[in-house]
């Protein structure tokens, strides 16, 4: 079942939802609740990843990781198997599926990592009265592969992958001083204009995601995804890995204030 949806309000219900089959962006679901992107590896690539994190903590802020084989997290008191939207999987590299529940591939030596997303400071940047152009159009949020490589780790390595935003001109530093607040979801932004100086040819065709308009007046702002861990995983080829479909969340038990800096 593929869907748009009248967001929800609270993380049980729309992994509930989730878990009966409902498929949909989670952008704007949840408002003050932290979502997350998933990655499950094999325990043997698993310490690579971990080291590839935390070389590019930008791209991939770990919120949370289980125990091999674990199917929840402090941080996530739902089925990590089944209480998302939509899974990718990927074989040798290669994306072989994309379903609404992995359980029956799930494997004793998984490991699950939630790595912040920046869905998570949406609600603030709305507060702020910075417009969030996917939210508005009900879609989900465009991501591009970039030619910025990221640090390698072992085996992981692969490029940065970027979520874009236009924003109004006169409203660019009031997205980087919101956003700038929130570092362990991707934090300020990476890159602001001329995405061509990111490798990046046509806006209107993003890699994950759907284009969105860009109005006169408006800047294409980019922002560190945490679609990154999968572009590793194409670039890489562990014999199994486990994601999210983009724009598709883990929604936890956080809230967005346990991850925004005071002051």
């Amino acid at each position: 079942m593929t869907a748009s949806h009248t967001p929800f309000a609270e993380p049980a219900e729309a992994r509930a939802a989730y878990r009966a089959g409902l498929r949909t962006p989670t952008a704007g679901h949840c408002p003050g609740w932290t979502q997350a992107n998933l990655i499950s590896l094999p325990a043997d690539v698993a310490e690579d990843f971990l080291r590839f994190a935390q070389r590019n903590p930008q791209a991939c802020p770990v919120l949370g990781v289980t125990e091999p084989g674990a199917v929840s997290l402090p941080i996530f008191d739902g089925d990590l198997r089944s209480d998302l939207p939509a899974y990718r999987v990927y074989e040798r590299g290669e994306l072989t599926a994309e379903r609404t529940d992995v359980g029956d591939l799930w494997r004793a030596d998984l490991v699950t990592f939630l790595i912040g997303c920046s869905f998570t400071f949406e609600t603030a940047l709305l507060a702020a009265d910075v417009p969030v152009r996917h939210i508005e159009d009900g879609g989900n949020v465009p991501m591009y592969t970039t030619s910025v490589a990221c640090r390698p780790a072992g085996r992981m390595a692969g490029p940065l992958v970027v979520s874009m935003r236009p924003i109004p001109a006169d409203r660019v530093e009031d997205a980087i001083r919101v956003t700038a607040r929130y570092p362990r979801v991707h934090g300020a932004p990476v890159h602001i204009g001329q995405p061509a100086l990111i490798g990046i040819d046509d806006l209107d065709a993003p890699d994950f995601g759907d284009p969105v308009r860009i109005e006169p007046g408006e800047v294409p702002v980019f922002w560190a995804c945490g679609v990154t861990p999968q572009a590793a995983v194409m670039r890489s080829k562990p014999a199994l890995a486990i994601g999210h479909a983009p724009g598709h969340m883990a929604i936890t038990d956080a809230r967005d204030t346990d991850y925004r800096l005071d002051g």
